[in-house]
C-alpha cells in the first residue's frame, strides 16, 4: 500500500482508501522485521489511534510465499480473489454474485471450529433472504427487512437477536458543487428533512435520529448539540436568502444495496424527495450497481449521495477523520468533499495526545464545527438485527459489523 514500486501495489487498482484516509503514507517512516514474530513500525509523529487502526482488516498480513508464487504464475490478481490467511475457515470457491464456500480450518490457533462447512449464499433482496430462512434453505440471514422482524419473532423455529449499531446513515452534499457550496442551502436541506418519518418508515422505529456524524455508543459523542428541527418554512426562507426563492433541481444517488445503517435506499430516497419537493427542491433519484456507485462517488461525480458507516475500531477518529478529514477527500472516503481548516486542525491535535479526556474535548468541538457547517444530513443510527434458525448456537453480534462464525455451532 505504501510502496508504488511493490509488485502488488497496482493489483487492486492502486487505490487504498483506508490507508490514504488515515494518512498512513506520511505517518509510517519505516517497517522492519526484528525476528520471526516481531515487526517494528516507526512513525514520523505520535498517533493516538494507530494501535486501533492497526487492528483493522486493511492492515491484515498476507503471505509473502503465496505472493511470490502468484508472481511466478503471472496471477497476481488472485491475491484479492483467492485469499490465503490464518483464519478459522479455509476458502474453497467463489461463484460471482452467488456463493462463497469455506471448509473449517482444523488447525486454527483458537481451536477447530464446530461448523464443518460454511456457505455464504449471496442474496441481495431482504424478502428473498427471509423466504430462504423460513424454507430451511439457510440457517441465518443478515440485515432482515425491518418490516419482517415482528413476524420472525413470532416464528417458533426462528430467533432474532439485536444490538446497538456502531453506525451512522447520512446524505452527503457535494460541497464542491453549486448550490451545495452555500451554507444556507445546506441548512435549508437539513430543516427540510423529516427524520422522524424516516425512522418510522425505513427502520420501523429500530433506530434513533442522528444529529452528529458518530453514534452515541462511541466515546466523545457530543450530546449537547441541538439538532436542526423539521421546519419547511425555515427551509424556504434560507433558500430565498441563498438566492433560490423558487428552489432548484438536483440529483440524489440512492443506495443500491441493503446496509446495516440503511435497509432501503430507494424508499429513503423517495421520502427525502418528497420532503425536499415541499420546499421547492426538485430531486431526481439515480442509482447504479454497488461497485459503480462507489467508483463514481470517489471521483466526486454526485451532487447528493446516500451513504453510511459502521465503525471499524471504536475510536472517534475512525468516523470524524476518515469520513470528514481533508485526506479523505483525496482518498475517496469523504463524500462531501468538505475540507475545513479548523476541523482539520482539531483532528491533527487529537491524534497527538493519548489522554482520553483531552481527546474527548477536541472531538466534541469538532462536532460543533460539523453542526455549523453541515456537509451532511445525518439521518439515523440503526439497531443491528440477525435472524436465524433455533439450531444456531453461540452466535454473537459484533459491534463492528462483521459476522464471526469461529465459535458458532448447529444443534442436532
Amino acid at each position: 500500500m505504501r510502496d508504488p514500486k511493490h509488485p502488488f501495489n497496482k493489483v487492486s487498482g492502486g487505490i487504498y482508501e483506508y490507508f490514504a484516509a488515515m494518512e498512513m503514507g506520511p505517518l509510517i517512516s519505516d517497517i522492519s522485521k526484528k525476528d520471526a514474530y516481531t515487526v517494528e513500525i516507526k512513525l514520523t509523529r505520535p498517533e493516538a489511534p494507530f494501535i486501533a487502526n492497526l487492528a483493522m482488516a486493511f492492515m491484515s498480513i498476507l503471505s509473502q510465499e503465496y505472493g511470490e508464487q502468484l508472481i511466478k504464475q503471472n496471477k497476481k490478481e488472485n491475491i484479492d480473489n483467492y485469499p490465503v490467511g490464518t483464519g478459522p475457515f479455509i476458502f474453497q470457491s467463489y461463484t460471482k454474485d452467488t456463493l462463497i464456500r469455506f471448509n473449517r480450518n482444523a488447525d486454527y490457533f483458537e481451536g477447530s471450529p464446530k461448523i464443518e462447512k460454511l456457505v455464504f449464499a449471496i442474496t441481495p433482496d431482504a424478502s428473498v433472504r427471509y423466504q430462504k430462512l423460513k424454507a430451511g434453505e439457510c440457517h441465518m440471514i443478515i440485515e432482515p427487512a425491518p418490516a419482517d422482524i415482528e413476524n420472525m419473532k413470532k416464528d417458533k423455529n426462528l430467533s432474532v437477536i439485536s444490538g446497538a449499531g456502531l453506525n451512522v446513515a447520512y446524505v452527503a452534499m457535494n460541497t464542491k458543487k453549486a448550490p451545495f457550496d452555500k451554507l444556507e442551502v445546506r441548512e435549508a436541506i437539513n430543516h427540510a428533512v423529516n427524520k422522524k418519518s424516516l425512522i418510522e418508515a425505513i427502520y420501523m422505529g429500530n433506530g434513533i435520529e442522528a444529529k452528529n456524524p458518530l453514534p452515541p455508543t462511541i466515546w466523545s459523542y457530543n450530546n449537547d448539540i441541538q439538532d436542526y428541527d423539521y421546519n419547511p418554512q425555515k427551509a424556504k426562507e434560507l433558500l430565498k436568502k441563498a438566492g433560490f426563492p423558487n428552489g432548484f433541481e438536483t440529483e440524489m444517488w440512492t443506495l443500491p444495496v441493503s446496509r446495516p445503517y440503511n435497509p432501503n435506499g430507494k424508499k429513503m430516497g423517495e421520502i427525502l424527495q418528497a420532503n425536499l419537493n415541499q420546499v421547492g427542491i426538485k430531486v431526481k433519484l439515480v442509482t447504479f450497481d454497488w461497485p459503480t456507485y462507489l467508483a463514481k462517488a470517489r471521483k466526486g461525480e454526485h451532487s447528493m449521495i446516500q451513504m453510511g458507516w459502521t465503525g471499524d475500531n471504536g475510536d472517534p477518529d475512525n468516523f470524524l477523520n476518515v469520513l470528514l478529514g481533508c485526506a479523505g477527500v483525496e482518498a475517496g472516503s469523504n463524500y462531501a468533499l468538505w475540507c475545513d481548516k479548523k476541523f482539520e486542525k482539531i483532528m491533527e491535535d487529537a491524534k497527538l495526545i493519548t489522554d482520553v479526556k483531552k481527546r474527548t474535548a477536541l472531538y466534541k468541538s469538532a462536532q460543533d464545527i460539523f453542526h455549523k457547517e453541515l456537509p451532511w444530513i445525518p439521518i439515523a443510527h440503526s439497531v443491528i438485527f440477525r435472524a436465524m434458525s433455533n439450531k444456531v448456537k453461540n452466535y454473537k453480534i459484533s459491534p463492528l459489523g462483521g459476522d464471526i462464525f469461529s465459535q458458532v455451532e448447529l444443534a442436532k
